[in-house]
């Protein structure tokens, strides 16, 4: 068995019992990481990653520990990384490195995981596709090289599928987790807000938070035992009572609310309507209670200019604190489309916007509070192809990716687990939101549709390379 084929769990497990060694690991995803560089998965490899490694080998030695100790991992390059180039997806800032880590960052390191670079992403993480100006190709699914792994946490996905990482540290704004988890036939959770602290807060409406990206819901559940623990001084900031991976069996039955409907003009494509139908029938036999409702909000023309104002709002507010104005004719098309639009708002439309956002949030929350988890598809539809996205950029996000944004602004767990690969080789997923802040049940739940096989572990080519 090649050292990638043990999951995140076993790698610490051997690790700790000196079976394998973290420098040997690290050098074997650094091979893997080169030789399949054409995937787009990486931004920045760390130089010093092997030295990290050694580092960790004699900490493992003295017994130490440390949760994630001598493990390789993956940060996603909107995060800030000490000493490694942090560009945020944009050519503007190629040469950005930080002095000091993000929160969340700096609490991987701080347990030991082994930094073996920067994941791909898309420029200020604003699309659900990661293509920018500073990699030379975009990240791709594995499992069909021509396709986009969505975004904009799009290099974590693809970086797990194809066996570069064992696990990986990503960031979800409206489904920029789950999505790419999807397309990579992958586990991604989305926390409920404040379990992983944003620090420092920058806005009221936080819709936006880090979590894992994982090929198992153990391994899932490890690294957001590590990323969750609130900065002093977080608005939203909570702990879980004790750890997510020690939790991992669901104790009772639940109700599950489910429906397909995209709230779009589009129609639900086939499979994403197969993904939730074989779930449902899935947790039926397990015992849950599975009832179809309406949708709560469709995305009618209010919502969708509410949230085209919300990410002009916050796009130009990275780009005003990071972006020196000689280099702003560096950005993408499309961020300087979301510049544009958000120098014709004023405060009054930015407060109208937020207040339908929030409206929008409480109608999902209303229609579902009888329920203990929603049943949807992640996405409408197969992972597409490279060059979809011209013309309305932000119609044709919305249309494929509109299951996700409702967890984010209702601010409760989601994740999405892979449902299916199809008769034409394209994973599917299927979406799971809970409570909020029952983030540990939502995942117990999703253990035990792993334990049930509602997926099978179907690798792409590039795994066996």
């Amino acid at each position: 068995m090649s050292l990638h084929e043990l999951t995140a769990a076993q790698q610490i497990e051997a690790l700790r019992a000196k079976e394998i060694s973290s420098r040997e690991l690290t050098a074997h995803y650094l091979a893997r990481v080169e030789r399949h560089s054409g995937l787009g998965a990486f931004v920045t490899i760390n130089e010093n990653a092997l030295d990290e490694a050694a580092r960790a080998d004699e900490r493992l030695a003295g017994g130490d520990r440390a949760a994630l100790l001598g493990l390789p991992l993956g940060i996603k390059d909107l995060a800030a990384t000490a000493g490694i180039r942090t560009t945020l997806g944009s050519a503007a800032l190629a040469d950005r490195v930080p002095q000091e880590d993000s929160w969340t960052a700096g609490l991987l390191r701080r347990a030991g995981a082994v930094v073996l670079g920067k994941t791909n992403t898309s420029e200020f993480g604003a699309t659900c596709y990661t293509e920018n100006d500073v990699t030379p190709s975009p990240a791709v699914t594995p499992y069909a090289p021509t396709r986009y792994s969505s975004g904009s946490s799009g290099g974590a996905a693809t970086a797990v599928a194809a066996g570069l990482l064992p696990v990986a540290h990503a960031s979800d704004g409206a489904g920029s987790i789950r999505t790419p988890a999807a397309t990579c036939h992958l586990v991604g959770m989305k926390p409920s807000r404040g379990l992983v602290s944003p620090a420092p807060a920058t806005s009221f409406l936080l819709a936006s938070t880090e979590g894992p990206i994982a090929r198992t819901v153990e391994d899932a559940a490890l690294l957001l035992d590590v990323m969750a623990s609130p900065a002093p001084g977080d608005l939203y900031g909570w702990r879980n009572e004790g750890s997510f991976a020690s939790a991992l069996t669901l104790r009772r039955r639940l109700k599950v609310a489910m429906w397909t409907d995209s709230g779009t003009d589009e129609d639900t494509d086939p499979q994403a309507e197969l993904a939730v139908r074989r779930t449902a029938e899935v947790l039926t036999a397990l015992g849950h209670d599975v009832r179809e409702i309406p949708l709560p909000w469709r995305w009618d023309r209010h919502m969708r200019r509410a949230v085209t104002h919300w990410f002009a709002y916050q796009v130009a507010d990275v780009v005003r604190n990071t972006v020196a104005p000689p280099r702003i004719p560096l950005l993408r098309p499309y961020t300087r489309h979301l510049l544009a639009t958000n120098e014709t708002l004023n405060v009054q439309s930015v407060v109208a916007g937020q207040a339908t956002l929030a409206r929008y949030a409480s109608a999902f929350l209303a229609a579902v509070d009888d329920y203990d988890v929603v049943l949807t598809p992640t996405s409408n539809g197969p992972p597409v192809p490279i060059g979809h996205y011209t013309g309305d950029e932000a119609d044709l996000m919305l249309k494929w990716s509109c299951y996700t944004p409702w967890a984010n602004l209702a601010g409760v767990p989601a994740i999405s687990l892979p449902s299916h690969v199809d008769g034409d080789g394209l994973p599917h997923g299927v979406h799971l939101v809970g409570r909020a802040r029952g983030d540990a049940e939502l995942l117990a739940l999703a253990a035990q549709l792993e334990s049930a096989a509602l997926w099978d572990e179907l690798h792409p080519p590039s795994w066996h390379q």
